[in-house]
């Protein structure tokens, strides 16, 4: 359902929008209609002047447990043809101009990991989980981590993460240049929006070109992203991935 994604303008933060992963009964799993919903909330921001940054949060102890796997086999086990709806959240990641800004507490697991790696700046709490088990479900790195982590991290602890599937603490992403700052779950959310109307307050055509000099050109991401999607897409119709999601779902 689409109010699983909540889109808000605080009052006490002009200038920012927040979108809000707002499933906590299922750890902010992200179905279609869900990432449906964050690709037009995130373009409307990217497309209103009055919107000078843009925010990312989940709920108390759970940013997001990445994708939701009934989903995800349904789409396998169907054969289903075309991108899947995540892919349109990614590229419209790529297509932003504004600063994004993230505030993590507790579960980022899959996207909710690699979602991060295209924050301008994220928060985390002491208790937060970086996790990306991509390769144990039979699938392959996204959202252009293969290429964005490696630059962050360097290659070891980008593969640790993405092909070894290791979590990370907070402090170790914080070590490793995933997130910016380690603050108490109680402070995360009010740290991120502070954080984000700073940013809000500056000038906005200097923080767009400056935001662009620092990430550099988005079109070799994309060119990954599309390169990432042709083996996901390939291993999500596999028979290992399918016995991968079975055995998830039967354990889970």
């Amino acid at each position: 359902m689409t109010d699983h994604i909540e889109i808000t303008r605080p009052e006490a933060h002009p200038g920012v929008l927040v979108l809000r992963f707002n499933r906590p009964d299922k750890k902010n799993a992200i179905t279609q209609a869900m990432y449906q919903k964050l690709t037009t909330g995130l373009l409307e921001g990217e497309n209103d002047d009055s919107i000078r940054a843009i925010v990312f949060l989940g709920t108390e102890g759970c940013f997001s447990a990445g994708n939701d796997m009934a989903d995800f086999l349904g789409f396998a086990m169907a054969g289903a043809v075309g991108e899947p709806a995540a892919f349109g959240l990614l590229k419209a990641l790529t297509e932003v101009t504004k600063p994004l800004v993230s505030g993590v507490d507790g579960l980022a697991i899959g996207i909710g990991t690699t979602l991060n790696m295209h924050c301008d700046l994220t928060v985390a709490s002491d208790r937060s989980l970086f996790k990306t088990p991509f390769v144990d479900l039979a699938l392959v790195p996204e959202a252009a981590s293969s290429l964005i982590a490696p630059r962050i991290m360097g290659h070891q602890r980008a593969f640790a993460m993405l092909a070894a599937s290791e979590g990370f603490s907070a402090e170790q992403a914080r070590e490793a240049g995933l997130i910016w700052k380690v603050v108490s779950p109680d402070q995360v959310e009010a740290e991120t929006l502070k954080i984000a109307s700073s940013l809000a307050s500056k000038p906005p055509a200097a923080m767009k070109i400056a935001r662009a000099l620092v990430k550099g050109g988005a079109e070799e991401v994309r060119t990954r992203m599309q390169e990432e999607l042709v083996h996901f897409v390939a291993q999500l119709k596999s028979a290992e991935a399918r016995a991968a999601f079975e055995a998830f779902m039967k354990g889970r």
